[in-house]
C-alpha cells in the first residue's frame, strides 16, 4: 500500500473499499497499480490508500505471489520466482555487495561438484584443461571437508561369537 500516486504506474481507479490499520483507523482505497523503478522488480496490485503517509509492504502477500524476501542489516532484497527459478536482476546490485562466491569458497565448491575429488587431482585437471568451464584456480587443501572425513570414517567390526 502507498499513499503516493506518483509511485504507481497503470493506476486503475476504484471508488469503493477501505483498509483498516492496526490502530483501528481506516483509509479509503482510491485505486491500485504497479510499482516499478529503474532496475527494480515490478510489484503488481499495489493499493493507493487515501491519507497513508508511509508505504507498507505485506511480506506474506509477496511470498504468496512468488517473491523471495531476504532481510540484511542494511538492505532488503526482493527476488521474483518464475517457474520455480528465482530471477535476480544483477544490474540493480551495487558493485560493493558480495553476493557471489569468493575464490577460496569456489575451490571447495568445485571439490564438491567433482565428487569430492582430491585437490591435487583438481589442480592437474585444471592445468591440462580437461574439464570445460573449470577455472584456472590454485586448489589448496586449507581445511578438512566434512563429507570426505565422514566418508573415510569406519567402525570396528564386532567380534564374532561362536555360540549358536
Amino acid at each position: 500500500m502507498t499513499g503516493d500516486a506518483s509511485q504507481l504506474i497503470n493506476i486503475q481507479w476504484k471508488h469503493d473499499g477501505y483498509v483498516t490499520h492496526r490502530d483501528k483507523n481506516s483509509g479509503k482505497i482510491l485505486g491500485s497499480g504497479v510499482i516499478s523503478g529503474e532496475d527494480t522488480i515490478i510489484i503488481k496490485d499495489v493499493l493507493l490508500v487515501d491519507g497513508l503517509k508511509h508505504s507498507l509492504l505485506g511480506i506474506s502477500q509477496l511470498c504468496e505471489k512468488g517473491y523471495k524476501i531476504t532481510f540484511e542489516p542494511d538492505l532488503c532484497l526482493i527476488v521474483k520466482r518464475v517457474n520455480n527459478v528465482y530471477m535476480l536482476n544483477v544490474s540493480c546490485i551495487n558493485s560493493s555487495m558480495n553476493f557471489f562466491l569468493i575464490k577460496n569458497d569456489e575451490t571447495w565448491l568445485w571439490h564438491r561438484c567433482m565428487a569430492h575429488i582430491h585437490m591435487h587431482h583438481l589442480n592437474r585437471i585444471a592445468s591440462k584443461e580437461l574439464v570445460i568451464g573449470l577455472p584456472k584456480l590454485k586448489f589448496e587443501k586449507d581445511r578438512i571437508c566434512e563429507a570426505c572425513q565422514k566418508g573415510k570414517q569406519t567402525k570396528n567390526s564386532f567380534k564374532p561369537k561362536n555360540i549358536v
